[in-house]
């Protein structure tokens, strides 16, 4: 005996457990995201310089104390005095508008923000950070 059915097999995906796995991910992922995003903790890399002495004759080196006292190529010098001296310098030049800063890691970074704004408006094209030399564990040697 053979069974015959008017209707049609009708086969229909079943997508609401699938909605309500992606709408349960999709909160998680908005709650989560932000959290990672202004709650890491970060340490400044300990950079290598690119050569040996990067404040060689001729370049400009402004260091800043601890104490946030400006020293430029290691002769001390008011902060007032600083945006003068440093166009001064620069407007003379055509080539080698780079001012390397030099500060201590115990220094309050606002100090070292205005010495880099000054700069800018001093004519400075190039800021570079001048930093200790990391130093290298025993028994690995160092890769070029």
């Amino acid at each position: 005996m053979r069974l015959i059915s008017s209707a049609p097999v009708q086969s229909q995906p079943n997508v609401t457990p699938m909605i309500d796995v992606m709408l349960v991910l999709l909160i998680i992922f908005m709650v989560v995201t932000p959290a990672l995003l202004n709650g890491v903790s970060l340490q400044p890399p300990q950079a290598v310089n690119l050569t040996a002495h990067p404040d060689d004759e001729g370049d400009q080196t402004l260091g800043i104390t601890a104490n946030g006292e400006y020293y430029l190529n290691k002769r001390p010098i008011a902060v007032s005095d600083l945006l003068p001296t440093l166009r001064a310098i620069y407007s003379k030049r055509d080539t080698n508008r780079v001012l390397y800063i030099r500060a201590d890691k115990l220094v309050d970074y606002s100090k070292v923000i205005d010495a880099m704004d000054v700069a800018a408006k001093s004519g400075v094209v190039m800021v570079g950070m001048i930093s200790e030399k990391k130093p290298e564990p025993r028994g690995i040697p160092h890769a070029p």
